[in-house]
């Protein structure tokens, strides 16, 4: 049976591509590269987080919660917690990553120090990794009254609004993340944020172990020649933004780190996400790991 992957802006995937990594491993496999990530939805009605249209209420959480046709995808590690909690999926206990995120302002922004963002709207996209971990950069500089954030769709298009100046600033990951950076615009603040792994009830768990395999040798590549890869983040755009990006810029991205997510790791997302209202499940603190991560 074909393994469905679902790649998450970032060169990983590809990198075991070009070198056969899948194929050594025995992994028959297929990319569903339309993914969330890297897809992107209309901002032309981009709203405050009380006024926020329907198809901008819908983020990493909702996404994995209908259910996602893929073997295995990935999001900030907050929405995959959560989602894994409520059975839609199971979360991967043996690997996370950590992506490099910051919160970006105009070059000419009057936006000097992250206290200066007090009640500016933030764009984010709702219930990802961008709205989760601007709330964890912003605390310890701002009180959560302070805290304010328009829902502007998906990565691609927070990158347009700042360039058309239709934002005073959002928070950006990965190639979006290097794109700003390389057009001028300020990092006011680092959010840089874990991100996990969703696994869907029909994975064979055999294949997963495949693909981190595959997946552990692509990340040494990159550690010891980021430039020979960087050629791929021109996948993770689209074309009017590669159009414009010079990728031999760029940073390597998301790492992926081979070592358990643990129950700790688990319990503290869950007391972050509920002492913010972010969560409503009634689970079960002590059982929920076991229920929601993949530990064997």
């Amino acid at each position: 049976m074909v393994f469905t992957i679902q790649p998450h802006n970032r060169l990983q995937e590809w990198v075991a591509e070009e070198h056969g990594y899948f194929g050594d491993e025995g992994l028959d496999y297929e990319f569903m590269a339309a993914g969330l990530a890297g897809s992107s939805i209309t901002t032309s009605a981009v709203r405050p987080a009380d006024t926020v249209p329907a198809e901008m209420r819908s983020g990493a959480f909702e996404d994995m919660e209908k259910g996602r046709s893929c073997d295995i995808s990935a999001a900030c590690h907050w929405a995959v917690n959560a989602a894994a909690a409520e059975g839609a999926g199971k979360m991967w206990g043996h690997a996370y990553s950590v992506s490099p995120a910051g919160i970006f302002v105009a070059a000419d922004s009057a936006y000097r120090r992250p206290e200066d963002l007090a009640g500016v709207e933030v764009a984010v996209g709702y219930h990802s990794g961008s709205h989760y971990s601007a709330i964890q950069a912003l605390e310890p500089f701002l009180d959560a009254s302070q805290i304010r954030f328009s829902f502007s769709g998906l990565p691609t298009d927070r990158v347009r609004l700042m360039m058309r100046g239709e934002v005073p600033a959002a928070n950006v990951f990965g190639a979006q993340y290097y794109l700003l950076e390389q057009l001028g615009f300020r990092k006011l603040v680092d959010s840089t944020f874990v991100i996990g792994f969703l696994i869907s009830h029909a994975a064979d768990r055999e294949d997963v172990g495949r693909y981190f395999r595959a997946l552990e040798r692509a990340q040494r590549d990159i550690d010891l020649e980021p430039d020979r890869y960087k050629q791929y983040w021109l996948r993770e755009l689209p074309e009017d933004l590669a159009a414009v990006a010079d990728v031999r810029r760029f940073g390597p991205g998301e790492r992926i780190v081979i070592a358990p997510y643990t129950k700790d790791m688990y319990e503290v997302t869950q007391r972050w996400m509920r002492g913010r209202n972010l969560i409503n499940l009634d689970l079960d603190p002590e059982s929920g790991f076991h229920q929601a991560v993949l530990t064997r």
